[in-house]
């Protein structure tokens, strides 16, 4: 598990323990502690990724699926240069290690930033899917995107690969949640990705999910909960904003905009969590 030591990450890693899974979180400190080992590692050399994946003495011995959720998290942290060197070349490093070590169940964090944020373009149409050419406007989400192209032909050129990634929207934590009454003042405030967001604890469920899911090829799903961050329905957002955008069919009063229909059809995936039955 890369990036285990963050945000989603170490919830990622606390729910795989949970369901009985022994996992290794490889980042670059160790912020949590648990049931887990944790390491740490510098992935944008080559050499350290590629020695995780063929074990580390004392520590284990082989390792039978990848959880990439490794990155500099968001635009603009970092001068864009040092976003791409970090972000593209930490995927490419682990991937690669992973798969000359033979796994062949990998599970990474792709980003809602590839679907157009922050949208000063106006979206497509309405709920977002998975259908439509990426969008990047930005260098992290470029990355992102140069990341699901390389997995589309890496498996490819290994057609017993399974390579999954999760276009993840904002992720949140519980605490976070008494922010979002806020955010109804300013309907700009939340504009830049639809409104959306993904608990971490669903985030969590989409990752493990994925993994134990039985399949080959690359394949990427929108990962939201089913609402948004907004009392205004959702429709009246658009038509505001957007009063052109297609609205592809009669929407739920709070329904997300980013659909995460996909990752339920195919995997199962079924967020428990809103902000809305916690205030």
């Amino acid at each position: 598990m890369t990036g285990g030591e963050g945000r989603l990450g170490s919830v990622v890693v606390a729910d795989l323990v949970a369901h009985g899974y022994q996992v290794t979180s490889v980042d670059v400190q160790q912020r949590f502690g648990g049931d887990y080992q944790f390491l740490k590692a510098d992935l944008t050399d080559h050499g350290q990724a590629m020695s995780l994946f063929f074990g580390v003495e004392d520590r284990f011995a082989a390792v039978d699926a990848l959880v990439h959720l490794a990155a500099i998290p968001a635009p603009g942290l970092l001068p864009n240069s040092a976003t791409f060197r970090n972000n593209m070349l930490t995927s490419y490093n682990v991937v690669i290690a992973a798969i000359s070590a033979g796994l062949r169940n990998i599970v990474w964090a792709s980003s809602e930033t590839v679907l157009g944020l922050p949208f000063d373009e106006e979206p497509p149409y309405v709920p977002l899917d998975e259908e439509y050419r990426v969008r990047p406007n930005s260098t992290y989400s470029m990355v992102k995107a140069m990341e699901e192209e390389l997995a589309y032909h890496l498996c490819r050129q290994h057609p017993d690969l399974k390579m999954f990634g999760m276009r993840f929207s904002n992720v949140m934590l519980p605490e976070d949640y008494e922010e979002f009454p806020s955010f109804d003042a300013d309907i700009m405030r939340r504009k830049w990705n639809l409104w959306s967001y993904i608990d971490a604890r669903d985030g969590a469920q989409a990752c493990r999910k994925a993994l134990e899911h039985d399949a080959t090829g690359a394949e990427v799903f929108i990962i939201a909960n089913d609402d948004t961050v907004m009392q205004r329905h959702s429709a009246d957002l658009v038509r505001e904003l957007w009063p052109s955008v297609e609205i592809r069919r009669e929407l739920g009063p709070h329904e997300a905009l980013m659909s995460s229909a996909k990752a339920k059809r195919v995997f199962g995936y079924a967020p428990q969590h809103t902000w809305r039955t916690v205030l």
